[in-house]
């Protein structure tokens, strides 16, 4: 078999596999690149040293089955047979789930988690966006801290696994999305800068020196991303990558690292005749994230939208911190912008930055899936000090609101595992760090950032307690009971009707009507034939739509069709669809 690895530095490279060490010869037609050949099969452990070192994983593994800081497995692709034709599934017309494999079973593997996928494909969803998979220090963590961006994370169940969910997914029409890191690696296991010049002190980001997108040797490590992000979505057969933090992509070169991996993507989906997509989150609102390399952007797909996350939460929920403030000081407002502008910042001043912020985005040319719209995230949920979800401060009836704004909204909804029926379970921060200096560090650190905001320390859950990820993980007996079977009949409704009503895959931004009445704290849209109206108020609202025939298509409480006064009478916390002439 013939083993290779990018060493440019290096003056020796050694491989050891399955206990043969014998060394590695220069490639004489690609600089930087060792090679060489040894008896192996698939499960075989190797390793490379560089200069004598010590003997290290693959910066390529495919496997590590005994963590990150061991030697990597060989593994042969072609072993795993695919048991469904797979024609892929694109991203217009989409309802994404996020899940994490680690909480969204007690058990935390992949197995697990695909045994529960008949209840997504009964929710109506068309994709299920994995958070990152790639391996880690420990057992349980949120996975942005891998340091191998190749493999499958073995506690979940390693490589084979993830084809197996893959395929379980496939078979009951699901998608899959895998949520990948570029923009960093984590702090404990990452031995790619004995290899090469993976990172660069040229720029910096909040998790030290960036990696290394354009400095000298930066044509390899942007190759070994570009590499990664193909062989997930060619090996494992997945139908999209979600990236995270592209902000924190720090790349100065004239062919931004971005342009040339969506590139690479839409070449690989022409490749295979399936379409793949690429989803950036990004603190930009530069709408040439999402604009094609045609007309001079960087050709992403679509990307996550913060804005009305924010200004939704602000409306429902009233908080004023932080990044919360810009869109509190009239939420119904901020709402009502980024339902018709998709951005709330387009080059408007930001009190929480101090400066100006964003980019307006051309509705004529961006259509509204390029957008995603959700009411909760990993980010929004586990980044609160105590992990508390919208339900743990909401009646069923705004959590119904929050829904049907997001469902029959413009953008592209994505859910947060458990929101459908209300979860009464936390989502927490946690880690399992094996560096004892590492672990106190993240401890302190996250109390210390909490109590600044005036949190008690001892209210801080301890990331490293294994308690805290058990209290993260759902508790699947809470769909059969009340008030959660209400609200997962509810998203059930919606989701169907989002699926079975052309006007609410409308892509066009342009054709969004939205009226609202912030001392009333209702709001209204049209799309199309539909409206949507929402009562967050504690009292019922008369909202004026007019006196065209019209009849409901769904309604948290009963409610009745406007008279012929034109006003749609909606109950306190509540919400209706409806459809008129």
């Amino acid at each position: 078999m013939q083993f290779e690895v990018w060493a440019p530095q290096a003056e020796r490279v050694t491989l050891t596999c399955d206990g043969v060490a014998r060394a590695l010869e220069r490639d004489p037609g690609r600089a930087g690149w060792w090679t060489g050949e040894a008896e192996a099969a698939d499960g075989s452990r190797y390793g490379f040293a560089v200069d004598d070192g010590p003997v290290r994983p693959d910066p390529r593994s495919r496997r590590q089955p005994e963590g990150p800081d061991e030697l990597s497995a060989v593994v042969d692709q072609s072993r795993y047979a695919w048991r469904v034709p797979w024609p892929g599934r694109p991203l217009p017309g989409a309802v994404l789930y996020e899940l994490h494999v680690g909480t969204y079973t007690p058990e935390g593997t992949l197995d697990a988690a695909a045994g529960r996928l008949e209840h997504l494909a009964g929710l109506g969803v068309t994709h299920v966006e994995l958070m990152p998979l790639c391996p880690f220090p420990g057992r349980h963590g949120w996975g942005y801290d891998g340091v191998g961006p190749w493999a499958v994370h073995e506690p979940y169940g390693g490589p084979e696994a993830l084809k197996r969910f893959v395929d379980r997914a496939h078979e009951l029409g699901l998608g899959v999305v895998l949520d990948v890191v570029h923009n960093h690696l984590g702090p404990s296991g990452n031995y790619l800068p004995e290899f090469g010049p993976y990172f660069t002190e040229r720029h910096h980001t909040p998790w030290g020196a960036a990696v290394n997108l354009d400095a000298p040797g930066s044509d390899e490590v942007r190759a070994y991303f570009v590499g990664s992000a193909l062989a997930w979505l060619r090996d494992f057969r997945l139908d999209g990558l979600r990236l995270d933090a592209v902000h924190e992509l720090a790349d100065t070169r004239a062919y931004h690292f971005l342009e040339e991996l969506s590139a690479a993507v839409d070449a690989l989906a022409a490749e295979t005749g399936r379409p793949l997509f690429l989803i950036a989150e990004a603190d930009l609102n530069d709408p040439r994230l999402v604009t094609s390399r045609k007309e001079g952007g960087l050709g992403l797909h679509a990307q996550w939208n913060d804005d009305f996350h924010h200004a939704l939460h602000t409306a429902l929920t009233g908080e004023s911190q932080g990044y919360y403030a810009d869109f509190a000081r009239d939420p119904f407002a901020a709402l009502a912008r980024t339902l018709t502008g998709g951005y709330f910042h387009d080059g408007t001043y930001s009190a929480f930055r101090g400066r100006r912020h964003g980019r307006a985005l051309d509705r004529s040319r961006v259509p509204a899936h390029r957008l995603l719209g959700y009411s909760q995230t990993h980010d929004q949920v586990g980044n609160r000090a105590q992990g508390d979800r919208l339900a743990a401060a909401l009646s069923p009836g705004l959590l119904a609101c929050a829904a049907a704004l997001t469902l029959t909204g413009p953008f592209t909804p994505m859910l947060f595992m458990g929101e459908e029926w209300a979860a009464g379970t936390p989502w927490q921060y946690f880690t399992d760090h094996t560096d004892p200096e590492l672990a106190e560090a993240v401890r302190r650190g996250r109390r210390r950032e909490f109590a600044a905001h005036g949190w008690a320390e001892e209210d801080v859950p301890d990331p490293q307690d294994p308690a805290t990820r058990d209290r993260s993980c759902l508790d699947w007996s809470e769909p059969e009971r009340e008030p959660h079977a209400r609200v997962l009949a509810w998203y059930r409704e919606l989701i169907a009707l989002r699926h079975g009503q052309p006007d609410l895959t409308d892509p066009d931004l342009s054709d969004i009507k939205v009226a609202h009445d912030a001392s009333a704290r209702w709001l209204a849209f049209r799309r199309g034939d539909v409206r949507v109206a929402v009562n967050l108020g504690k009292e019922p609202a008369a909202i004026p739509l007019g006196p065209r025939p019209a009849r409901v298509l769904a309604a948290w409480e009963p409610v009745r069709a406007p008279g012929g006064d034109g006003l749609l009478r909606v109950p306190a916390e509540s919400c209706v669809v409806l459809e008129q002439d």
